[in-house]
């Protein structure tokens, strides 16, 4: 609860929560507005897909900031040192200081897309359950953004550092991990699709997305060929928690393996 606590406390004092926050409630309503125009039993499905879609551009690379920052401060300002001299290991450290950040970031998050909530039952016809489960995609994916972040911060040096190496992973997710694939697509084939779906799903925006549509209906899964039902080899919500769990562990035993206990302006 202490690392939660000061968590809040340097985040209402700060400007980069506020400021992402902002940005987020900005893009939702001006979408909202701009939607207004659609089918009161259509429009719903079509808005959420719209905020998913603009969400992906730049929530991913805020979290990235604001997970690093948030950890580098630490080292800036020396607690870091007090942090494990008087109490903890960097392993406990980390673990409570990334739950304190994920409460921070996501907090402000939900209570917000339950207040976006109410406006939208004037302008369309809502569905809890879809609306629910684009909560969830924008979660896991701001989870793993975040998580990233944590791991930049911990092995960063300096704030350049961090720029550097939020952007090039923000720029891998978002481009290169599907471009990449794209070089190896003549050579599927039904022995290995399986591997081939399992990288392409390791992309937690590819995931979510997936996840999100299947959840609205966009795609269906009832008549697929035999090559596709080897790719979708699990359920999109297995695949989305696969790609959580295993992105969490993977970042956060890195992040204590790898760590850096000084920081530079």
């Amino acid at each position: 609860m202490y690392y939660i606590w000061k968590e809040w406390k340097e985040n209402i004092k700060g400007k980069g929560l506020w400021l992402s926050f902002g940005i987020i409630v900005l893009v939702s309503v001006s979408l909202l507005f701009k939607s207004s125009s659609l089918s009161f039993d259509q429009g719903f499905y079509v808005l959420l897909i719209n905020l998913f879609d603009a969400f992906v551009y730049f929530i991913p690379l805020l979290c990235l900031f604001l997970g690093a920052f948030s950890i580098f401060q630490e080292k800036e300002q020396k607690t870091l040192i007090m942090l494990l001299t008087r109490r903890d290991s960097f392993l406990s450290f980390l673990f409570k200081k990334s739950i304190a950040i994920h409460s921070g970031l996501l907090g402000p998050l939900i209570v917000w897309f339950f207040i976006y909530l109410v406006p939208l039952k004037f302008f369309f016809q809502t569905d809890l359950k879809s609306y629910l489960a684009f909560l969830l995609s924008l979660i896991c994916f701001t989870i793993i953004f975040t998580q990233l972040g944590v791991l930049i911060g911990s092995i960063s040096r300096s704030r350049m550092q961090i720029v550097g190496f939020s952007i090039v992973i923000w720029f891998y997710f978002f481009f290169l991990h599907d471009f990449i694939l794209l070089s190896f697509l003549t050579d599927i084939t039904y022995e290995n699709v399986k591997w081939f779906s399992a990288v392409y799903f390791l992309n937690p925006i590819q995931a979510a997305r997936m996840y999100l549509e299947s959840s609205l209906g966009v795609y269906s899964f009832d008549h697929m060929s035999k090559l596709l039902q080897s790719f979708m080899w699990m359920k999109p919500g297995l695949f989305l928690l696969a790609n959580v769990s295993f992105l969490l562990v993977v970042s956060f035993i890195a992040g204590v393996f790898f760590h850096r206990k000084e920081g530079s302006e």
